[in-house]
Order: structure tokens, then C-alpha cells, then sequence
């Protein structure tokens, strides 16, 4: 039952993933805190950390912006489906994850195998 429960909870969670777009644009609020651009932080400190414009040309994220290439300029209903689907991945993976990191702590070693 308790495991139950977190699945509803995750789902109640990701189905609510859009409120992250709905809410900084009705309430006048920029970019979502710690998601800011190498050019942003430049503008909010007047410079780029070193490290982080280091890094910047090399990490990209593997979706970014929560939505498939192009979809910046549709509407609130399809950027808040792939917000949505964008969360369910992540679940997804992040309990693969655990799962596979548990089976892996909980084998039972065989005491033949060197």
C-alpha cells in the first residue's frame, strides 16, 4: 500500500509539472531560480564565473527546456504536455536507477565464485 502511494504521489506530482510554466507567467516572474544562462548570470553579476563558462560549451542538457527542438514558441498546452512527459521520464529513469542500484547491493554473493 505504502508503495502505492508513492506512485500516486509521483504521478499527482508530474501531472502538476506545468504549474512551472503557468505560474512565472502570470505572476511576471523570469526564469525559474538556479535555470539561468551563462549570459543570464553575466547580467545578474556583471560576469561569468570561469568555471562556469567552461562548462557551459560543454554541457548541454538532453532535453532542453523540458520539450522536443522547435517547441519554444507553442502554446502553454503543449509545452505543459512535454513538461508532463518530461517528468514522467525522469521518474522512469530515476527508479530504474534505484532499482537496479538495490538489485545490485542486495545479490546474494556466491561463495564458489572467486
Amino acid at each position: 500500500m505504502t508503495l502505492r502511494r508513492l506512485w500516486i504521489g509521483l504521478l499527482i506530482l508530474a501531472v502538476l509539472t506545468p504549474l512551472g510554466l503557468w505560474l512565472p507567467e502570470r505572476m511576471g516572474a523570469g526564469d525559474a531560480w538556479g535555470e539561468w544562462s551563462a549570459e543570464e548570470v553575466g547580467r545578474q553579476l556583471g560576469q561569468v564565473p570561469a568555471g562556469m563558462a567552461r562548462l557551459a560549451e560543454r554541457w548541454h542538457a538532453p532535453v532542453p527546456d523540458y520539450a522536443p527542438a522547435g517547441w519554444e514558441t507553442r502554446p502553454l498546452s503543449y509545452l505543459s504536455v512535454a513538461y508532463i512527459g518530461s517528468a514522467l521520464l525522469g521518474i522512469a529513469v530515476c527508479a530504474g536507477l534505484a532499482w537496479a542500484l538495490g538489485r545490485w547491493l542486495s545479490r546474494k554473493e556466491d561463495p564458489g565464485v572467486t
